[in-house]
């Protein structure tokens, strides 16, 4: 059953994503933030989370990550967001789940061992969550667009090209891995890392990453045949459809408690 105010806690409440989804969820009329965290050495912690987002004041200060156990226990979350580093977000989202609160994790780059252990621990505790290496709506439709074309063209070449803003840690990003992992699925096709040097194309899928400027997001899956080509691309001109899709994530997990790991296609109903 969904609570009538979904309670949330955001970890890495101070980072570019955490604040945009925090001030969501405190403009939110059918949410409350409740509990923000951040890494042990941010030097925000103490800050009311309305004050930090420009939003109205929150009563709710950011707290360490070191103190995440307590912090939950005292906020009681119904849902905690994770937009953090890897493995960061792996330790918090097993505290999280180990208390009996659902998760969305946002964070990209999770190996896929470690997020087996959490569907593990979320099927064995009976606690539900939403994982995705990107949540906007029109990125989840370019995952079904592009499986679709892998199928209907089966002879031609295909890349995969992303770009994103200088700052962006990961390489490539989470979305292009997902893209590859999909069209590696449907092809069986090896993904390939960039080229350097000189070597013949094999039976493989071309991933290549480009960091720039202030790019928010840009995502191109190219298709190449004898004499033409098919270009599907998504771009991103802000975070605003990635922390719209954090909302309906949160707002699909709340209440439930089926042991269940679901993707952004399944909350969009893809």
């Amino acid at each position: 059953m969904i609570p009538m105010t979904i309670k949330v806690c955001v970890c890495g409440a101070c980072g570019r994503m955490g604040r945009l989804v925090s001030a969501s969820v405190i403009g939110h009329p059918g949410m409350r933030i409740v509990a923000a965290v951040d890494r042990p050495d941010s030097p925000e912690l103490g800050r009311d989370m309305g004050d930090l987002t420009g939003m109205k004041m929150t009563g709710v200060q950011v707290s360490g990550s070191d103190e995440l156990e307590k912090t939950l226990r005292s906020a009681k979350p119904d849902v905690i967001v994770d937009f953090t580093v890897a493995e960061a977000a792996v330790r918090n989202m097993l505290r999280a789940v180990s208390l009996g609160i659902n998760i969305v994790v946002g964070t990209t780059a999770i190996p896929e061992h470690s997020l087996e252990r959490l569907r593990e621990a979320v099927k064995k505790k009976g606690t539900s969550a939403v994982i995705s290496p990107n949540m906007a709506t029109g990125v989840n439709v370019v995952f079904e667009l592009a499986g679709q074309l892998a199928k209907l063209l089966p002879d031609y070449d295909i890349e995969i090209v992303e770009a994103h803003h200088s700052g962006k840690l990961d390489s490539p990003s989470g979305t292009a891995m997902r893209l590859g992992e999909i069209l590696a699925d449907i092809t069986g096709r090896k993904l390939r890392f960039g080229r350097h040097g000189k070597s013949e194309r094999g039976d493989e899928i071309g991933i290549h990453a480009v960091r720039a400027g202030d790019i928010a997001g840009e995502h191109t899956v190219l298709f190449a045949g004898p004499g033409e080509r098919i270009e599907l691309t998504h771009r991103a001109g802000s975070r605003e459809p990635f922390v719209k899709g954090v909302v309906k994530a949160i707002q699909f997990v709340a209440g439930k408690h089926d042991g269940k790991a679901y993707g952004m296609g399944e909350v969009l109903g893809l």
